[in-house]
């Protein structure tokens, strides 16, 4: 068999290719890094850029067709062409709007491929091929828009990877509506062979679900969803730009994520799509009733710095409870958590009728009867503690989570920060570390400052950096954490604003207990943020109350 030519846009003619005979394969890519791209792109380049190279240049791919529909194509085709080595790299140029006009330029087009595979191949054109393949995908029932309950995926290119994942987690099925998924022409082959290309750059150039680099986007909404997942790339502006104009005109529950085609941060990605679902009610688990209740009930929060747990009892009074750190195995940690609760409440593991588990280790600690997001468990938890609380902001070990709540405690939204540690607990674990201080020290000092220090960036290693710049210039210490605490209500204060968050606020998580980071968003909100008592156990707090109900 032939070589196939790759190909990674929904609007390749691959029709048009089966009239040449050639087998066609569309990429798609996850690569583990971008050993190779890096080398040869601009820093700058998006993820799935990034991701065709690595996968073209790693798998030795010599034949693809780029469609310049996206500028990245164009980067792509530059460094594939200026490696060399390729035997057949063409780029064809898609107008982007679908009059007549525009019709005729991608048939002139079609036949400037025409003459490329005619080389490559040594055949001519055969057209009954290409219709049949053209009516083939008429007919073909593919990925279109359903009635059943559903969960749109818009936005760009997430491919398989990202496909699997929404559907083991997001318990409804996903149809693939991005910008290389949903191919469909709706448009019936002709009869008129004479008028062929121009025919096929029509049912091309109007596909059902255009791309957003089309000025004609009607057919990219889905009423008929039950929610709205839109994924972005960095560094690619068109589906930022989507997703504003979804979250502007949203009557639907709409769900920002943006991955870069790699398998990296997929926990913190599970985490967001099951926490979409929850808020849609769909369940992942329903507990057995069982003929002995106890009357005593759990839940285990297995984070990534500590693992809390909390004993309830029927009428929701907490009985017993425990902070300890996770350490190197989050099943070793949630046991001993729950083993100290239990202690602390004076009771037996027997004494427990059901037990609930939250955190990112929730489905592998094993400890559970059920397992709820840490989003869904804040939230509920949250709305216990403070009834009153329309939003809560949740700091923790490895990421921070702003949910918005209404009156009865539901999740009407929640944003969470993207996979790098700025703003969270391990960001000023280690600036302490970094300036020899203890965590309850730093709390301390950073209430006592004089003089403004601005902590000009959020990464954590650069912020390093400047952390030990400034203490060479003897800066005092005091000064250095509170700029280090602004820093960190910054990050989330831009969260709230995303989320569209309001008062009154209610704090959860580990930094809930640092009171400059508190006093910092508080002068950053221009509003008072309550933190309970039980601020760090406000997770597994939740996950004890479904627990109960």
């Amino acid at each position: 068999m032939a070589e196939p030519i790759w190909y990674v846009c929904k609007y390749t003619p691959i029709e048009w290719l089966d009239g040449f005979g050639l087998p066609v394969q569309r990429l798609d890519p996850a690569p583990v890094s971008f050993e190779c791209a890096d080398t040869c792109a601009h820093p700058n380049l998006c993820g799935y850029g990034k991701a065709v190279l690595e996968e073209v240049i790693g798998k030795g791919i010599k034949r693809l067709l780029l469609v310049d529909c996206c500028d990245v194509c164009r980067r792509i085709y530059d460094v594939l062409r200026e490696r060399g080595g390729m035997e057949f790299l063409f780029l064809m140029s898609l107008p982007h709007k679908n009059g007549h006009a525009e019709c005729a330029l991608l048939e002139w087009e079609l036949q400037r491929l025409s003459l490329e595979l005619s080389r490559l191949t040594g055949r001519s054109f055969n057209t009954k091929k290409a219709l049949d393949a053209w009516q083939q995908n008429l007919q073909a029932v593919g990925n279109t828009f359903s009635n059943a309950p559903h969960i749109l995926l818009t936005g760009a290119h997430g491919g398989s990877l990202l496909l699997e994942t929404l559907r083991q987690s997001a318990l409804l099925p996903v149809i693939d509506g991005t910008c290389t998924g949903c191919r469909v022409l709706s448009t019936p082959a002709p009869t008129n062979l004479n008028a062929l290309s121009l025919d096929y750059a029509g049912a091309l150039l109007n596909q059902k679900n255009p791309c957003m680099r089309m000025q004609f986007r009607q057919g990219r909404t889905d009423p008929t969803a039950a929610g709205v997942i839109c994924h972005t790339v960095k560094f690619c502006d068109y589906y930022g730009f989507q997703y504003r104009e979804l979250k502007q005109n949203a009557n639907q529950p709409l769900l920002k994520i943006e991955t870069d085609c790699t398998p990296q941060s997929s926990g913190q990605l599970r985490t967001r799509i099951e926490a979409f679902s929850e808020t849609l009610g769909v369940k992942k688990t329903v507990m057995t009733r069982r003929d002995r209740d106890t009357g005593y009930v759990a839940g285990v929060d297995s984070g990534s710095a500590s693992t809390d747990a909390v004993i309830l009892n029927r009428d929701g009074k907490i009985v017993g409870s425990a902070i300890l750190p996770t350490g190197a195995g989050a099943a070793a940690g949630a046991e001993k958590a729950l083993a100290a609760a239990l202690e602390n409440a004076h009771l037996t593991r027997e004494a427990i009728s059901y037990v609930v588990t939250t955190g990112y280790g929730r489905e592998t600690i094993g400890a559970g009867d059920a397992s709820i997001t840490e989003i869904t468990c804040h939230a509920k938890g949250a709305h216990y503690l403070s009834p009153q609380a329309r939003t809560v902001i949740d700091i923790g070990g490895q990421d921070s989570k702003v949910i918005v709540l209404d009156d009865q405690g539901h999740v009407i939204s929640f944003v969470m920060n993207d996979k790098c540690a700025a703003g969270t607990g391990r960001f000023l674990d280690m600036m302490a570390r970094t300036m020899e201080l203890t965590l309850p020290q730093m709390s301390d000092k950073g209430l006592h400052w004089k003089h403004e220090v601005t902590i000009s960036s959020m990464c954590t290693v650069f912020a390093e950096s400047e952390v030990v710049s400034l203490i060479a210039n003897n800066t005092p210490p005091e000064d250095i954490i509170h700029g280090l605490n602004m820093s960190v209500a910054a990050k989330t204060v831009s969260l709230i604003r995303r989320s569209g968050g309001k008062g009154p606020y209610i704090m959860t998580g580990g930094v809930a207990q640092n009171d400059g980071v508190v006093k910092a968003l508080q002068d950053k909100l221009g509003e008072t943020i309550l933190v309970p008592g039980e601020a760090q156990l406000c997770g597994a707090l939740g996950a004890a109350l479904f627990a109960l109900k």
